[in-house]
């Protein structure tokens, strides 16, 4: 019998592949990799499940999880912590009487394991990326965020197998080309309609400060939300445990941390990137409708990116929208009830601790996540005039 997506991906929705391989080395993962593609074999390769909406149908070819873990200082072990990870062909060296250290994790190693490795041995830098889901080789691919913090801030350089060289490559911030919740990774697969990238991240190499200390303090805080709860000014330090454990409390709140027992968290995590629009468009918004200054465009209009979970919660798509114990709402959309109600018969909803998470509420089918997510895009877009974009790969079917 076919492994199931469903099993495989915190949304916990997905048919079968045709044919899966759990990958516990890189070289069975590009031995696998190299395969299907030679076959010219439709492939999905699959870290920690966090960023994915399969089919219900499943997948017509070949699954290749990645399994292989491990995360090291990469020109030794720290003390006491066993064998880094192999650092392969011209690594780069940490200097471990200075402040920097570069640490290698595998790509199959839990982002959130390696986080508090990190912390546990006084290395600052990605701590407030505390209890994101997933696999460490899939933070770049998305440049992973939360807090003011994303991965590209402190990404030295990555491993991959390059499908089209048919060799093992090492790619740099500049290579990646990264943008918000973007890469040249990512966007290979949305320019061509691949399920699977051209680059396969096989390890990540991170430039991490050396606290002096348990108390040595983080890099700034640089997000207002994470300040307040730290009661420090914006800008201002706090230790590197304080951090995550602030974060992680954060996160929880919203249903953002995986725990089995609770479904709010049986999601993509985020389903919707903030939008990017022109600076004009806040005009057309209601009073303090947040905005943020995001650069801008290539011919010079200035950009704002605006909070996908204001505009969903505005739009009339309560937390729990879906649920039919949910109170409703004056002006509910599409004439089901306020709150959602038969939309897909309670099978999934909007999480009831946070508006920008689509939950399976236990028995959900892809279709039945999808069904909510499509009627929160139309109805923002229809209010607003603001187009949602999705976070998670969709394979097999459409949002």
């Amino acid at each position: 019998m076919s492994e199931r997506l469903a099993d495989h991906t915190t949304t916990r929705v997905g048919g079968p592949a045709r044919a899966w391989v759990t990958a516990r080395t890189e070289a069975e993962a590009i031995e696998a990799v190299r395969a299907a593609d030679a076959a010219g074999e439709p492939l999905f390769v699959l870290g920690g499940g966090s960023n994915t909406l399969m089919a219900d149908s499943g997948f017509p070819g070949t699954v290749v999880r990645l399994a292989f873990e491990g995360i090291g200082v990469l020109d030794g072990p720290v003390p006491g912590e066993g064998e880094a990870p192999p650092v392969g062909d011209g690594a780069r060296l940490a200097d471990h009487e200075g402040e920097a250290v570069v640490v290698r994790v595998a790509a199959g190693h839990p982002w959130d394991d390696a986080v508090a490795w990190t912390v546990a041995h006084g290395l600052g830098g990605i701590e407030a990326l505390s209890g994101i889901p997933g696999s460490a080789g899939a933070t770049p691919v998305q440049n992973v965020g939360a807090y003011g913090a994303d991965v590209s801030q402190v990404l030295v350089a990555l491993r991959a197998w390059d499908r089209e060289a048919g060799d093992v490559v090492e790619l740099t911030p500049a290579d990646l080309r990264f943008g918000y919740r973007d890469s040249v990774i990512k966007r290979s697969m949305l320019e061509t309609g691949a399920p699977s990238p051209r680059w396969i991240v096989l390890s990540i190499d991170l430039r991490l400060r050396r606290a002096s200390s348990d108390a040595e303090p983080t890099a700034p805080v640089r997000y207002g939300q994470l300040a307040a709860a730290l009661d420090v000014e914006e800008g201002a330090h706090a230790p590197l445990a304080v951090v995550r454990r602030e974060v992680l409390a954060l996160r929880a709140a919203k249903g953002m941390v995986s725990d089995p027992a609770d479904p709010d968290t049986w999601s993509t995590g985020s389903y919707f990137t903030n939008p990017i629009v022109p600076a004009s468009v806040r005009a057309s918004l209601p009073d303090g409708a947040p905005a943020f200054a995001a650069g801008q465009a290539e011919d010079g209009t200035p950009l704002v990116k605006l909070s996908a979970a204001w505009l969903i919660d505005r739009a009339g798509f309560a937390k729990g929208f879906g649920l039919p114990e949910v109170a409703p709402r004056e002006g509910g959309p599409d004439g089901r009830g306020a709150d959602g109600t038969g939309l897909a018969g309670g099978r999934a909803s909007v999480s009831t601790k946070h508006t920008l998470a689509m939950t399976n509420r236990g028995d959900a089918t892809t279709e039945d996540v999808l069904t909510v997510a499509r009627t929160v895009r139309d109805g923002v877009r229809e209010r607003f005039g603001v187009e949602l974009h999705p976070e998670p790969m969709i394979i097999g079917t459409s949002l």
